[in-house]
């Protein structure tokens, strides 16, 4: 059965991953799962002691009106572009402010005040901006979008000992009380090739661009054919245009591998398609794999493509947070608006801790993990997320699932 597909989503992964200069980039019955901590973590794995450490509620603090001095409310501070002279960026934070107060609407928490600051342009101006929302006490911070405005701000969230749940598709800034929301591209490389070994495919040749994301993705490929114990016969770089892909395309066609993995999507994949098939390779006999930009509707009619795997989130897991906010707002949610929907839902859920004591990593490193807008998510030791995918057909019907998303991080048997 066809699924509908969200590639609007991905393209913007892809070019906030390219902005970035490294990776790639539910409704109220979607909010995360009652963690249950792990060990505290040594001081070493805990990262860099504070130094001067939020810790109590203070006088000057942002509060709401007739509220009592006594109560401490959860200050969150959100750090987005919402200046930003680029039409699609202030557009997406626009949307992710809403959809984190959709989030605390669907919380029910009345404690918690959302205090928002632009991330700005430069160093300067989100060091200033974080430093404005930690002086008013926020115990976290949400935000900020890009990598450059996450290692600005991170320093003096250390500083205070007050963790960043940032968009950032970067993982050179993630760690050391830095977690990454963010899309990153090795986790639709790691959840299709896996899937392609525990299959039979040992032979594995791939083909791609010469870019941030390329190189990001051609490592986590070679990682996870040498877990699932393949072989990687052939490896094809070309420049980042569809004239350039051909003759790598010819190469990769003629070699012996029995999967080829292609992390590129738009005209540039659908120029790399025919030139395989009339290059002679079959794909009733070489799976075609890729990352979620094949998620476009172009791709279904390419005959070459038809077959292929790619990993992206199950397909129709986002439909009440978006009909949600559909319902709120008058149109559907652009792109990644849906991870400022899980970074409130994460602190609603451990707000209910001791003021200041609640974000903890051991809570925030909850191995069992969280359920989001697009499926199950938790928190790796160095900042990144690891996410539950799917694992999809081309067909030229739709995308089909034809590998169920994980419904829990915990495996079988354990």
């Amino acid at each position: 059965m066809p699924v509908p597909f969200r590639f609007a989503r991905w393209v913007f992964a892809a070019r906030l991953f390219a902005i970035a200069g490294a990776a790639a980039i539910a409704a109220a019955a979607c909010q995360p799962k009652l963690p249950v901590p792990p060990p505290l973590p040594s001081e070493a794995e805990s990262g860099t002691v504070p130094m001067h450490p939020l810790t109590e509620n203070r006088p000057g603090y942002l509060r709401l009106p007739n509220t009592s001095g006594e109560r401490t409310p959860v200050r969150v501070g959100i750090l987005l572009p919402f200046a930003s002279t680029t039409p699609s960026v202030k557009a997406l934070a626009n949307a992710m402010m809403k959809s984190a107060e959709l989030s605390l609407y669907d919380s029910g928490n009345k404690d918690i005040i959302l205090m928002t600051a632009d991330e700005g342009t430069t160093a300067e101006s989100s060091q200033a901006a974080v430093t404005r929302l930690l002086d008013q006490g926020a115990e976290i911070i949400v935000g900020p979008l890009f990598s450059q405005s996450v290692k600005a701000v991170s320093h003096e969230a250390r500083d205070r000992g007050v963790p960043v749940l940032a968009f950032s598709t970067d993982r050179s800034v993630a760690g050391d009380g830095v977690f990454l929301l963010g899309f990153l591209p090795e986790n639709d490389v790691k959840r299709v090739i896996s899937y392609a070994t525990s299959q039979g495919y040992k032979n594995f040749a791939a083909l791609s661009s010469n870019t941030a994301y390329g190189d990001v993705t051609l490592e986590a490929f070679n990682d996870a054919v040498n877990e699932g114990r393949g072989r990687v016969i052939d490896v094809e770089r070309f420049s980042n245009n569809a004239d350039a892909a051909l003759k790598p395309a010819e190469d990769v066609a003629k070699s012996d591998a029995d999967a080829v993995f292609i992390p590129v999507g738009g005209q540039v994949l659908r120029a790399i398609s025919p030139t395989l098939g009339a290059s002679g390779l079959d794909p009733k006999k070489v799976k075609l794999l890729g990352t979620s930009l094949w998620e476009e509707p172009a791709n279904l009619s390419e005959p070459t493509l038809t077959g292929g795997w790619f990993a992206a989130p199950s397909p129709t897991e986002d439909a009440a947070f978006i009909a949600k906010y559909k319902a709120a707002f008058g149109a559907s949610p652009p792109q990644l608006a849906a991870l400022s929907y899980d970074a409130i839902a994460l602190i609603a859920l451990l707000a209910k801790g001791q003021p200041y004591k609640r974000f903890t990593r051991a809570a925030l490193l909850d191995p069992n993990g969280f359920e989001g807008v697009d499926g199950i998510f938790r928190f790796n030791s160095d900042g990144t997320a690891e996410r539950g995918l799917a694992v999809m057909a081309v067909t030229p019907q739709g995308f089909r699932e034809v590998d169920p998303a994980p419904r829990t991080f915990v495996k079988s048997g354990s």
